[in-house]
């Protein structure tokens, strides 16, 4: 298939954002979708309707959190034992409540170290209503993840599996004009391990990093990857863009990784509980790509006597704040969870659906403050320009 580079945006778009051009994405058309653009010197989301857009989403929203012995009367007696009522009638009405404009990432912890749950069906992310990312399950290498073998990236079995995932997934999304964009792996262990998966080794042993041999193996393993699954994605869908692999920012990171990665993803995707703001910062200005928090929280330490965590509403908001201000940054998705479960322990909801009363409004006035301020910002520019 032919590439071409995406085309400048609209008229009416061009003049709300000066002089600036849409930007160069990997998408081969992305009129009427989301797609990427800067103003200012900042990079942002651009919306179907050419109007910028910063993400604040909310991760891991999953059913069965409803369906306990002790909470399983709410499902069947409020929401007729229907996924799309509960979103339609309880997530996306909730979610938009507390200010959030994205859903980031669905899929939720199951058991600890195990794979997560199943994503949203394409109809459940349309009874969502609103923008939303999905992950693709091209390879299982979560750092806590401790079952699943690594593929041979350069192998025929893993390009067969590729393509299928791709037109499983793909085909079904490719003209939904809400959806935003593709991840992959979720804290891919490239070149880290953790304890409970150190029988199957790290993707590409570091210490051949060493070496310049090892280094220029790394890079073509990983452009393997990268090209691979980006073109099946492109086989299958044209229009959306494509976040990658969500990297753990607190562990080590090859270069040699994320460029190979720069010229098939649209953007550079991190997970990060420590210094998320700082981390984002750094890795923008080191490869100019935007960037994206795609999976952080902040937890109320000690646990209540239940065991169950809360969300630092507090730290919510300085991270949001500081995100904000990165020029890369093009959103915050919170690793929530919507509601939680006894394997996470942490929720915006708990299983009865009360909410967090001291930590949701926090969380709520964060992303006020922050839609007051995109609102505030280009409903000005559109006055001047007028």
């Amino acid at each position: 298939m032919h590439r071409t580079r995406r085309q400048f945006l609209g008229s009416a778009a061009a003049v709300a954002f000066g002089s600036s051009a849409a930007a160069a994405t990997t998408q081969f058309d992305s009129d009427g979708f989301f797609t990427l653009g800067r103003r200012d010197n900042h990079w942002w989301l651009i919306t179907p309707d050419g109007e910028p857009f910063f993400s604040i989403g909310l991760n891991h929203i999953d059913p069965a959190s409803q369906r306990y012995p002790e909470n399983v009367h709410i499902w069947r007696d409020k929401y007729g034992g229907s996924t799309t009522r509960w979103i339609e009638e309880a997530v996306a009405p909730n979610i938009k409540k507390w200010g959030f404009n994205t859903v980031g990432w669905v899929q939720e912890v199951t058991v600890r170290k195990w794979r997560h749950s199943r994503p949203f069906t394409d109809d459940e992310y349309r009874a969502l209503g609103m923008p939303y990312c999905h992950l693709l399950p091209f390879t299982e290498s979560h750092q806590w993840e401790q079952h699943t073998r690594h593929f041979d990236f350069q192998g025929s079995q893993w390009k067969e599996w590729v393509d299928y995932v791709a037109r499983s997934h793909c085909a079904e999304l490719s003209d939904d004009p809400n959806f935003i964009g593709y991840f992959y792996s979720d804290c891919p262990t490239w070149v880290h391990v953790r304890d409970e998966n150190a029988w199957r080794g790290p993707i590409f042993d570091p210490e051949r990093l060493e070496t310049e041999s090892g280094r220029r193996e790394l890079t073509e393993l990983a452009t393997s990857y990268y090209q691979t699954t980006h073109d099946a994605i492109r086989r299958y869908d044209p229009h959306h863009l494509i976040f990658g692999d969500r990297y753990e920012a607190n562990w080590p990171l090859a270069m040699e990784i994320v460029e190979a990665a720069a010229p098939f993803v649209d953007v550079l995707s991190f997970q990060d509980f420590r210094e998320p703001v700082t981390h984002l910062d750094e890795w923008h200005k080191k490869t100019g790509k935007p960037v994206l928090l795609a999976d952080a929280a902040g937890m109320i330490q000690p646990e209540s006597p239940e065991g169950f965590a809360e969300n630092d509403g507090e730290w919510y908001a300085d991270v949001l704040s500081g995100l904000y201000e990165n020029p890369g940054c093009i959103g915050f998705h919170l690793c929530g969870a919507y509601q939680r479960n006894k394997a996470r322990r942490r929720g915006l909801l708990d299983e009865m659906e009360r909410p967090d009363a001291v930590n949701v409004p926090l969380i709520m006035a964060a992303n006020q403050e922050v839609n007051a301020k995109m609102a505030k910002r280009f409903w000005a520019t559109s006055v001047r320009a007028c």
